[in-house]
């Protein structure tokens, strides 16, 4: 499977990251202060890059598309590093933290990327992963103009969906799709003997949640 978003990064920079507040909510408080290399894991355009660096760490940034990296150099002086997040080009124990933002849904394996990212991670390392709220947020999801969402049954199909009556013609899903890990297979990736999940969090933000983070140690 190619990159997905290539060709859609100044699309995308300008809808979600130009203007955008510097920290999403609640991410520099789950990371913490800490030093050392930061691998931002599916780092698109550099949207988080600000909050690595205030929170004491470097920036290392992987991307599977060339295209989102080419902006993301223009936030960076680190490392930016086109790759497959379920086969990294790093040696295991190479970070003090890891960060997954919004990769869940884009990727085509989510626990082997998940597996990788635990074993680039030193012991004692900390892993950050935060995006869509499986429960509240994807294909199975109607959001009303009122805040309300409507929940379709189709909530326990997981995998790949193109389509969706509930996606904005103008959205990201409509443009590139997204998989469907329904809660509990989320959840059951993080439960491995090298990792220990030590928060779950549900960003502020939006009266019913739509972003889900969970933070774990390496052991």
């Amino acid at each position: 499977m190619g990159a997905r978003y290539n060709g859609l990064a100044d699309w995308y920079d300008a809808r979600f990251v130009v203007g955008a507040p510097r920290h999403q909510p609640g991410l520099l408080e789950l990371l913490g202060p800490g030093s050392g290399p930061c691998l931002d894991l599916g780092c698109g355009t550099g949207r988080n890059f600000d909050t690595i660096r205030d929170s004491g760490r470097t920036v290392v940034g992987v991307d599977r598309s060339s295209d989102q990296l080419r902006l993301a150099r223009t936030r960076t002086d680190g490392p930016l590093i086109e790759s497959d997040a379920a086969l990294l080009p790093f040696a295991a124990g190479s970070f003090d933290t890891v960060i997954a933002m919004w990769i869940s849904t884009d990727l085509d394996d989510f626990p082997s990327a998940l597996g990788e990212a635990v074993r680039v991670l030193r012991p004692g390392g900390l892993l950050v992963c935060y995006g869509v709220h499986p429960a509240f947020n994807g294909p199975h999801v109607q959001w009303n103009e009122d805040g309300t969402r409507l929940i379709h049954p189709s909530y326990r199909t997981p995998g790949w969906h193109d389509e969706s009556p509930a996606w904005a013609d103008d959205g990201i899903r409509k443009r590139v799709g997204m998989r469907h890990l329904p809660l509990p297979d989320l959840l059951n990736a993080f439960l491995r003997p090298e990792l220990t999940l030590e928060r779950v969090e549900e960003p502020e933000g939006m009266p019913v949640p739509h972003a889900l983070a969970l933070k774990a140690r390496r052991n």
